[in-house]
Formats: structure tokens, C-alpha cells, sequence
């Protein structure tokens, strides 16, 4: 392909402006040459400065700037992994820029993970390096992390440094936990591990001690890191980073290698709610070719807007904002409950900050609307041109309450994809129209389509989304997996040489696509196949329902594999499920769906149990009703929600 690409061409970095509201702004010029060819100009350009979030000060200054030197100080070498166990805050952008500057994987995961999740997910990829902090604010409650942390640093042995970024206290007790160091501690420690072993310049502003002004001796080189445990196809063996000689680690002339196209830059995980979580390895070229693509000709990015997205450390959303910076654009970082201390604290923050694009997910627009939030009559988002929904389907009255009570000229796109292609199927067209209940467009370039189970292409009615054709973002490999037997049983053992992404979709008249759930999770009652997202499309339009869980209940007929649905709702509280509801909930199905959309039974809960990155997990539900043990409890954020669908007396009839 002639030029080699790098993950880091494009991307560059300055200054992290503070911000209210547990937010982090990342200015335009923190995409001043970062991504561009791995020159010195990260550390040129990420100037020493504090980090305020919340009004805490956090006082990473010069660690932003020698974070590179400090991660190859400490024998980080291509191939390595580095692992980030962080809020969204900016020591988990400078981290993930340092690590794949060098060459190496990043991989992250939210901190709301239990130590158990942790380990399912970084135990399988045995990290050189873990970044974390002390703790997390969600919803005005501090949550120590600190317990799990020493669970985590002592359960992964490959571990030679755990680097914790003080979020509650300035100085937070690592006593215990192995191997930990303070980030600025872990700067100025392998910077004295350099320093003493040659001279910066006359002048030269280390970040351990100021100005240096005594000479030390000789510069010792740097110890090689180990390489893949298991080698990803197709990816050359990397040579490593050749030590400084003579000179001293100059941000300004440190040079960096290239690397070829699909050289591996993150690794990504799957929900793991049916097992261990599948490792998902991403390329550098393949990610970044997707991800402009996506930013620049969907979404409409140009250097002057300024781009949010909801989102922990642990979804693609992360990952896909943070390539932004690729684009010049000025990124928000946000941490924090959404909804809370107040039901349009977003809304504050787009219009304080001038966000031009607001990405969010269509539980938190359904949620708006049922709290009767309207910023088209609290704020002015003049600012604002786009809003972007993932994690589940938008339903057709989300449509409607953006455009009647957030903004009129705004461009609303539903988008679909997932961590197994860091990326989208389906998205939106800045210069298409919008259909309510439907997303716009296939992504450019990509083959995407709909097949019936006999791999036929069909059009108006639901099937299976499937992608033809080979595209840039597809993973390079599963970790572990050296014969790929993992990787095509996950994409392409159902439809030989085809890729079947597992959701249940249709191809509109408008050549739209409406996304109905995971094709695992379908309904099957009669032997017909209903998408989940039909049901909860038209029961949470009732004002009373907050949120709801559709699955099938196996039951005895003379249709192999027939089920019951059976409906679990969430109601405002306060609400109690009378006979009342009931008979509205299934005229609202029956008049607008079919009659195999209505639920032999509909029962109340308490809470719906959802996945870390706040899906829905429909295949728990149905494992628990039945009596089985769910496989990977520590995949949900609410596992104890499981205990409201145990041993129910109302489905034995």
C-alpha cells in the first residue's frame, strides 16, 4: 500500500483545559501532531500544566509531557500491553497516546468493573503495565477502588507497574497493592532512571527535580519487554525501540518508528455475559481509516466543533471520541452519572462549553423524556448541529421528543456497530434526510445487507445484518487463538464467508436500517421471529413504564422450540402493576404491532438487569426464569437485579 500507517498519524496534543461539572476539555491543539507519524511532538506539545476536574486539582502537570519517555524508561516495547482501569478522565487519553506511541496495545475497562470482571478481561492479556485510580464519583457517591485494585495487581503476575492516578485523595494509601506507584511518582521515577545515567542540556526542566545542572554518566540501554504471548496474524515482528545514545530524551527529538498498517493498537472485549469475554485485537490503520471516516463524512466533524460522547473507558464510544483529536477537534471528556445532581446537567455542559456534536445513548433520550426535560425551552444550543444515539435501538417517539423539545435544525442519527469492529454498520448522512425509527445508511464502503436464515438478501422484513465483503476495521485477530478457530466461529461459521454480526435488522424503502436487538435474544413464539426492541419501542411510550425486559419462556407445544413471552416492566416509582396497565400495555402491542408481539405475561420488577456499557442483557433474564446459572454475573453492572426473576410463582402456570 506504499506508506506504512501509524494509529497515532493525525492525532497531536497541547493542553487540557479545566472544566466544571466533572468534566475534562481537550482543546483543538491537543491534535497537533500526537498521530502524525509518532514524532517528538507529543511531548512538545502536552506543555506542563494542572488537571482540574470538579474543582479538584490533580496536579499530573509535566507527567503529560515525559509520559512517553517514562513508559519507554520502563522497557515498554511494541507488542507490549498497557491497560487502563480509569474514569474518563485525561490521564486515560495521555496514557492510551503514550502506550501506542511506543507501539504497544492499549486496552481498557471502566471502573464500575468488579475485580473478577477486571480479571476476565486484562488476566487473558497479561498487561506489562496497569493504569488506575483510587476511585471514581458517580451519582455524588465516592467509590473506592482501592480494595479491588490489590485484588487485581496480585491475581496478574505480568504486571511490573500498577500506576494509580489520585482521583479522591492527593495521596491515596497504596499500602498493598503490588507494585504501586503514584503516577507522578512513576514519572519521576523513570525519569531518574534516565537521568542518572546521562545530562539533559544546560536548563533542561526534568519532572522529578527542575533544572538540572549536575552531569551524571553514560546512558545504559533500555531492557527489551516481552513480546505477544500469542502472535497476531498477519502482524511482523517489531523491532524494538533502539535506547537514546548520547543525548538525553529530549521531547523535541526523540524519534519514533513506524510500524506496518495492522499493527495492533487496541484490544477490545466482548460483553461476556455467556463466558469469558472474547479479545478482540484491533489494528492501528484499520481504526483510524474507519474511525475518519465515520467522523469526517457521517458525523460532519470539522476543526472547529467541539465533540462529547457519554461514555466510560470501557465501551468503543471511548475509543472512537478520542480519535477526534485526529481531526483537530476540541474533545469533552465527561465523568459522572448523567442524569444527576440534575436531569440536564448535559445540557448545561453543551451549552457552556459550545458542543456542536452530542453523542449519548437512546436509554438516556428515552429517560429525558419520561423526567419531562425540554433544552429547547432551558438552553440555548446554538451551537449544537448533531446528536448521535447508540447502545440500543432509538425508538420512533425519541425522534419525536428531539425534535419538539432539544432542537428543530438538528441532524438526529441513530448508529449501530460494536467493540467487534471498533466502529458502525449503520449510521447517519448529514446530508439525507432523517426517518423516525430509522437509522440512514450503511457505512461507506462497507457491504452491509440483510439475509433471510437461508442466506438470501431480503428487503422489508427482518433478518439477519450481515457484511459481505472485507472491510478495514474488522479485528486482526482474537487473542489466544492461533489457529483463528475463535474468530470464524464468532463471525462467519453461520454464513460461510460472510460476516454475521448478530443483530436483527431490516432494510427500509428509504434503504434506512431498523436494528430490533441481538438475533440471539429474538422471540420465537409460534415459530415466528420477534426483534425485542418491537416490544419496548411501543410499551415504553406508556408515561408509566420506565424501562422493560421481553424473553421467551420455553414452553411444551407442537412447534419445536416454542415459547411464551413473558414482559418485565419497570414502573415510575411509586407505581404498582395493576390489571389496569396491563390491558393498556396490550392494547398498546395489539394495536400497533401483532397479536404474537403480546406478552402471556406481564410481570413487575424492581430493576432490569444491563451490561456494563448499558445494554440490556435479555440472555440473563431468560437463563435465570429458567432455572440455569448465569455464566459471567460479573459482565452486568446490577447482578443483584437477577434476584427479582428467581423461582417467580406467576410463571409455573
Amino acid at each position: 500500500m506504499g506508506k506504512a500507517w501509524k494509529f497515532e498519524d493525525n492525532l497531536n496534543t497541547d493542553e487540557i483545559i479545566p472544566a466544571r461539572y466533572n468534566i475534562t476539555i481537550i482543546p483543538q491543539e491537543l491534535a497537533k501532531n500526537v498521530f502524525c507519524e509518532i514524532k517528538p511532538e507529543y511531548a512538545k506539545n502536552v506543555q506542563p500544566g494542572d488537571v482540574i476536574i470538579g474543582g479538584q486539582n490533580f496536579g499530573c502537570g509535566s507527567s503529560r509531557e515525559h509520559a512517553p519517555i517514562a513508559l519507554g524508561a520502563a522497557g515498554v516495547q511494541p507488542g507490549d500491553r498497557i491497560a487502563g482501569w480509569l474514569p474518563n478522565i485525561p490521564e486515560s487519553v495521555i496514557a492510551m497516546l503514550a502506550a501506542t506511541s511506543l507501539g504497544a496495545i492499549w486496552s481498557s475497562c471502566s471502573p464500575d468493573f468488579g475485580a473478577q470482571g477486571v480479571m476476565d478481561r486484562f488476566g487473558q492479556i497479561e498487561p506489562k503495565i496497569l493504569f488506575a485510580a483510587d476511585g471514581y464519583l458517580y451519582n455524588g457517591k465516592e467509590i473506592d477502588l482501592l480494595p479491588r485494585l490489590r485484588q487485581i495487581a496480585f491475581r496478574i503476575p505480568s504486571l511490573e507497574h500498577v500506576v494509580v492516578t489520585p482521583y479522591r485523595r492527593q495521596m491515596p494509601d497504596l499500602d498493598g497493592v503490588r507494585k504501586g506507584i503514584l503516577w507522578s511518582r512513576f514519572i519521576a521515577t523513570q525519569w531518574t532512571v534516565l537521568s542518572t545515567q546521562n545530562t539533559p542540556p544546560e536548563g533542561y526542566k526534568t519532572p522529578g527535580e527542575g533544572y538540572r545542572r549536575t552531569p551524571p554518566h553514560g546512558f545504559a540501554p533500555t531492557p527489551a519487554g516481552s513480546a505477544m504471548r500469542t502472535p497476531v496474524h498477519g502482524v511482523k515482528a517489531m523491532t524494538p525501540i533502539p535506547a537514546p545514545v548520547a543525548e538525553p530524551p529530549d521531547p523535541k527529538t526523540i524519534a519514533f518508528e513506524r510500524f506496518p498498517f495492522d499493527h495492533p493498537v487496541y484490544i477490545m472485549y466482548s460483553s461476556g455475559t455467556t463466558g469469558l469475554p472474547k479479545c478482540m485485537v484491533h489494528s492501528a490503520g484499520g481504526t483510524l481509516l474507519q474511525h475518519l471516516k465515520e467522523l469526517i463524512l457521517h458525523t460532519d466533524l470539522k476543526r472547529e466543533d467541539c465533540i462529547f460522547y457519554y461514555t466510560t473507558c470501557g465501551w468503543m464510544m471511548w475509543n472512537w471520541l478520542v480519535s477526534s483529536l485526529a481531526v483537530g477537534v476540541k474533545i469533552v471528556l465527561y465523568d459522572g452519572a448523567p442524569l444527576a445532581p440534575k436531569a440536564d446537567i448535559l445540557w448545561d455542559m453543551a451549552d457552556q462549553e459550545g458542543i456542536t456534536v452530542f453523542g449519548t445513548s437512546a436509554k438516556y433520550l428515552a429517560l429525558l423524556e419520561k423526567a419531562g426535560v425540554e433544552p429547547r425551552k432551558t438552553h440555548k444550543l446554538t451551537r449544537l448541529k448533531a446528536i448521535l444515539s447508540t447502545g440500543s435501538p432509538l425508538a420512533h417517539n425519541s425522534f419525536d421528543y428531539v425534535y419538539k423539545k432539544v432542537k428543530t435544525d438538528v441532524h438526529l442519527a441513530s448508529i449501530s456497530g460494536g467493540s467487534d469492529i471498533i466502529s458502525c454498520f449503520v449510521l447517519g448522512n448529514p446530508i439525507m434526510p432523517v426517518y423516525r425509527g430509522e437509522i440512514q445508511t450503511a457505512g461507506l464502503g462497507m457491504a452491509v445487507d440483510v439475509f433471510d436464515d437461508r442466506g438470501r438478501p431480503v428487503r422489508l422484513i427482518p433478518g439477519e445484518l450481515v457484511c459481505t465483503r472485507p472491510f478495514p476495521s474488522m479485528p486482526v485477530a482474537f487473542w489466544d487463538d492461533p489457529d483463528g478457530s475463535k474468530y470464524r466461529a464468532a463471525y462467519f461459521d453461520y454464513y460461510p464467508g460472510v460476516w454475521r454480526h448478530g443483530d436483527w435488522a431490516e432494510i427500509t424503502r428509504h434503504r434506512g436500517y431498523i436494528i430490533y436487538g441481538r438475533s440471539d435474544a429474538t422471540l420465537n413464539p409460534g415459530g415466528v421471529r420477534i426483534g425485542t426492541a418491537e416490544i419496548y419501542r411501543q410499551v415504553e411510550m406508556l408515561p408509566e413504564v420506565l424501562e422493560s425486559v421481553a424473553v421467551g419462556q420455553e414452553i411444551s407445544s407442537d412447534t419445536p422450540g416454542d415459547v411464551r413471552i413473558v414482559l418485565f416492566v419497570k414502573l415510575q416509582p411509586g407505581l404498582t402493576l395493576d390489571e389496569a396497565l396491563k390491558e393498556r400495555i396490550i392494547s398498546q402491542l395489539r394495536e400497533n404491532t401483532t397479536p404474537l408481539h403480546v406478552p402471556r405475561k406481564i410481570i413487575q420488577v424492581e430493576d432490569i438487569p444491563r451490561t456494563i456499557s448499558g445494554k440490556i442483557s435479555e440472555l440473563a433474564v431468560r437463563e435465570v426464569i429458567h432455572g440455569r446459572p448465569v455464566k459471567n454475573t460479573e459482565a452486568l453492572a446490577n447482578p443483584q437485579s437477577l434476584e427479582f426473576y428467581e423461582r417467580l410463582p406467576q410463571l409455573r402456570d
